[in-house]
């Protein structure tokens, strides 16, 4: 695109476009070298001589080989000429017209061989400058290079124009019509220049209206060419622009929709799991009760059947037997049997209570505070501490039956072997928690005896309920228990 602008003399349009293709240049290469002589190409244009000269050296630096190199170290020396620098575009000149690429490409030599003989005709040294012009000249008659041969026929026409105004009007006429012939303005503006100065009165103001027309006209297709290049340019990008958008709103709707197929599959595929779970977790709830169920009756049976075997048997056995071998006619033997079968009812009592359902509605605290009670005696003092500052209503049921069960064995535990006079019971509610502390006097015991004797079962029955079960004893220092729970 930049090298279609400097075609039409769009040269700052030229320089902008080149500056939008450096982005993409990731290496010195063939592309940015072609970038920086184009760039120098369009600053000589706009006689910006010195940056034109800084581009073709950087083109230079990214060229790989001599012959790529020819190129751009002739346009220097072109501008050397227009700077009037004579020697030192010789010099660069004379060092390349008989390098490889000179003698194999006979356009580029001619070419080189040009703009030497031009350089020493504007130097002084018109005799071996019109040599190599007209050698030059030659040679590209015979590769056929109609536009280089512009350049020669122009030179030519101004190496004659002083001394032999005929010459010098025919280098121009056939300049003019080949550069007519490819559309080429700007050396047609210049051969008329010399048509101008070399002929007559009625000759020269023709062509000077020729100059004046083609002057303006070119000027205003230059001015259509920008406006026209700048629309192209934005509709082009404009049109990308949109597509890249379409592309883009196409890419993010079948995004939403495999998004939305995921979520679809992942959402039933979660419905399902989770159905899957809640149906696992009822069967294992339901298992786990039953398990607790069934233990719960085994070790009520179990104890039920150790405190017949132990105490109620034997008590009755005695009875019997006293019955058996006594006087029962005797009031005070009698007396002694009533007192028997009284002992023995009580105990009954006592174990079809510590084993029946648990009440866990509004009269929960009194019966509570009632099976705690009822292991006073002459020789046990059990004291209840702020049982009735317990909100009892928040706590749910399971817990209630929890506290009231394992209340129960350590009291009877108690009876059984603690052989304690006082024995204090007290109860606190701090926000969300419930603790209860247990303490007796009695004869205490090791620590790993008395998980065994039944504090095991106490603590599983409180981890169930997700509280904590701590206790402190030493033989002949008593027992401690700390139950903490959530409400």
């Amino acid at each position: 695109m930049a090298s279609i602008q400097q075609i039409n003399g769009d040269y700052y349009g030229s320089k902008e476009t080149l500056t939008e293709a450096l982005p993409y240049i990731k290496k010195k290469d063939v592309y940015s070298a072609a970038i920086n002589n184009f760039f120098g190409i369009a600053d000589k244009e706009l006689s910006l001589y010195n940056d034109a000269i800084f581009y073709y050296q950087e083109a230079i630096k990214d060229c790989k080989d001599e012959i790529s190199k020819q190129s751009p170290l002739n346009n220097i020396a072109v501008v050397y000429i227009q700077q009037k620098k004579y020697d030192k575009a010789i010099n660069i000149l004379e060092s390349i017209v008989n390098k490889e690429l000179a003698q194999k490409d006979l356009a580029s030599k001619a070419r080189i061989m040009d703009n030497l003989g031009y350089a020493y005709f504007k130097k002084g040294f018109n005799e071996k400058g019109l040599s190599l012009m007209q050698n030059s000249f030659e040679s590209r008659n015979k590769v056929d290079d109609p536009y280089g041969n512009i350049e020669s026929n122009l030179h030519l026409a101004e190496y004659y124009l002083k001394t032999n105004a005929e010459k010098s009007n025919q280098y121009a006429h056939s300049a003019y019509q080949t550069a007519t012939k490819f559309h080429s303005i700007d050396e047609r503006l210049k051969a008329l220049s010399f048509l101008i100065s070399n002929d007559s009165k009625i000759e020269s103001s023709e062509y000077a209206q020729k100059y004046v027309v083609l002057n303006d006209s070119i000027i205003k297709i230059r001015n259509n060419f920008k406006n026209k290049f700048a629309k192209i340019k934005y509709d082009s990008k404009k049109e990308k622009d949109e597509n890249q958008k379409l592309r883009l709103e196409k890419i993010e709707n079948l995004y939403a929709l495999q998004e939305a197929k995921y979520q679809r599959i992942f959402f039933i595929a979660g419905f399902i799991f989770l159905v899957i779970i809640i149906i696992l977790l009822v069967r294992y709830y339901k298992n786990r009760n039953r398990i607790e169920k069934i233990k719960t009756a085994y070790d009520t049976e179990t104890r039920i059947a150790k405190d017949i075997h132990d105490e109620l048997a034997n008590d009755v056995f005695n009875t019997i037997i006293f019955s058996q071998t006594q006087l029962l006619s005797n009031e005070s033997i009698k007396e002694n049997l009533i007192q028997k079968l009284d002992h023995i009812y009580n105990r009954v009592r006592g174990i079809s209570r510590e084993n029946n359902d648990v009440d866990t509605q509004e009269n929960y605290s009194a019966n509570l505070k009632e099976m705690l009670s009822t292991y006073n005696s002459d020789k046990t003092n059990v004291i209840i501490n702020n049982i009735e500052k317990v909100n009892w209503e928040l706590i749910d049921e399971v817990k209630k039956v929890a506290i009231y069960r394992v209340l129960q064995e350590l009291m009877v535990n108690m009876k059984k072997h603690s052989q304690a006079s006082l024995v204090v019971v007290k109860f606190e509610s701090n926000g969300k928690i419930v603790s209860i502390d247990y303490t007796d006097n009695g004869k205490g015991g090791e620590k790993d005896k008395i998980i065994k004797n039944g504090l095991q079962n106490m603590e599983i029955r409180i981890l169930a309920i997700k509280g904590s079960l701590t206790f402190d004893t030493e033989p002949d220092k008593g027992f401690k228990v700390k139950i903490t729970l959530p409400k």
